[in-house]
């Protein structure tokens, strides 16, 4: 079995949620040696986070962020944990509510992603940095 990890750091992007497939895999090359396999994209972060989902219509990232924004609003008085901001906490439990690693299965040196799905990385703040992923492969 081979075992490949690669570190990938994001630049900033606005609030909202951004495809990312294609830089997960421009800067995993080592995905090519493996046929039969598993990756693992992990964001260390604990104010974004990753999701798999359409990859082509653009409204269902407009249509995730709005319901996200619905779901975890901003300003809540009951928050205690604001010291960055009205983002801050919302941004927390969103990041909880999707997740900060997604698993694909790896076929022929690619991720075996379905026609429409794509790699979204879910950025809950407005102003949340650079951001870092480590990529794990493994596989036969």
């Amino acid at each position: 079995m081979k075992i490949f990890q690669q570190a990938l750091q994001l630049q900033q992007r606005r609030r909202g949620f951004h495809i990312i497939t294609t830089e997960i895999i421009q800067a995993f090359p080592q995905l090519a040696e493996i046929k039969t396999g598993m990756l693992q994209v992990f964001i260390q972060h604990t104010s974004a986070s990753l999701t798999l989902n359409e990859n082509a219509d653009p409204t269902v990232r407009k249509d995730f962020e709005m319901y996200f924004n619905k779901a975890v609003p901003e300003n809540d008085p009951e928050y205690l944990h604001d010291d960055e901001g009205s983002d801050d906490m919302p941004a927390h439990l969103k990041a909880a509510l999707l997740g900060s690693s997604v698993m694909i299965p790896i076929r022929n040196g690619r991720p075996a992603l379905g026609t429409w799905q794509g790699v979204y990385l879910c950025e809950h703040r407005n102003y949340g940095g650079p951001r870092s992923l480590l990529l794990t492969a493994w596989g036969e």
